[in-house]
């Protein structure tokens, strides 16, 4: 696995240069240091969905599923995201701030240093589901996560117009009515994929007889984090709450989704 070392390194590297020149773009609006940056940024999936077919290689029989792969998903997700609006849609500042959090991701997961994770031998009953649960419940992470940032630069922009303190950068944002559009559309695929993958994840502790794991706290935090996404979806439905308060409902939930996720040495889900 030395080859595969070498190329997680090379991954960070490249990754991180790609910040830097979207950070440029970022304070000075520099277009060529865009273009290097998406560049690189495609760069980084190669590689990125290189290592995660060398991963998948050399564990075959997927007999655990450990923190460090549970972590290389999600960030390939981000990656992955991130390039499809880098291509396809003209929304400036996302793109860094969304490989900003799959970088962090990815920089943080070298301290699990590819260690034990959750055995999948003790689900042998229920061994797709699980496998399932978990390929939904990163994806709605990934959407919900953009959902989150979108939320935030509502919320900054809103502050900002509101105190009628203009700046070239701002201009560069798109209108109030785009942001929260995107951030609803976030939610409208995030949520379902949350539900599917809970409901899943109900399924497997039934089978199981492992009634116990209902009272996890990873479990309880995640459930908490759906009722509330379901509250934003009802009042956006109805349309009684201010786009900016569902804004920071939307904040809120996702926040209990994060402490979910740091929840894992007290979990014995997975």
């Amino acid at each position: 696995m030395d080859a595969a070392n070498w190329l997680y390194d090379a991954i960070l590297y490249v990754y991180a240069l790609s910040l830097l020149f979207y950070f440029s773009d970022f304070m000075d609006a520099n277009r060529r240091a865009r273009r290097v940056g998406a560049g690189l940024l495609i760069f980084v999936w190669v590689l990125q969905t290189a290592y995660l077919l060398i991963r998948i290689v050399h564990h075959l029989d997927l007999s655990e599923i450990t923190a460090f792969e549970y972590w290389l998903g999600f960030s390939w997700l981000l990656v992955t995201i991130s390039v499809v609006i880098s291509r396809f849609f003209n929304i400036e500042f996302i793109v860094f701030f969304v490989n900003v959090v799959g970088f962090a991701v990815l920089a943080l997961n070298l301290y699990s240093g590819g260690g034990s994770g959750a055995s999948i031998s003790s689900w042998e009953t229920t061994r797709n589901l699980l496998y399932v649960h978990i390929s939904l419940i990163l994806c709605a992470y990934a959407v919900l996560t953009l959902g989150a940032l979108f939320s935030g630069m509502y919320l900054f922009l809103h502050k900002q117009l509101k105190g009628k303190k203009w700046s070239d950068r701002m201009r560069r944002l798109p209108s109030l009515e785009t942001i929260g559009r995107y951030s609803d559309r976030a939610v409208i695929i995030g949520v379902p994929l949350l539900a599917l993958s809970l409901s899943v994840a109900v399924t497997s502790i039934l089978v199981e007889n492992r009634y116990a794991l209902l009272l996890d706290w990873k479990v309880i935090f995640t459930f908490v984090a759906f009722i509330f996404y379901i509250v934003f979806v009802v009042q956006r439905s109805l349309g009684k709450w201010p786009a900016l308060k569902l804004s920071q409902l939307q904040i809120v939930s996702f926040l209990f989704m994060v402490v979910g996720f740091f929840l894992n040495g007290l979990s014995s889900f997975h």
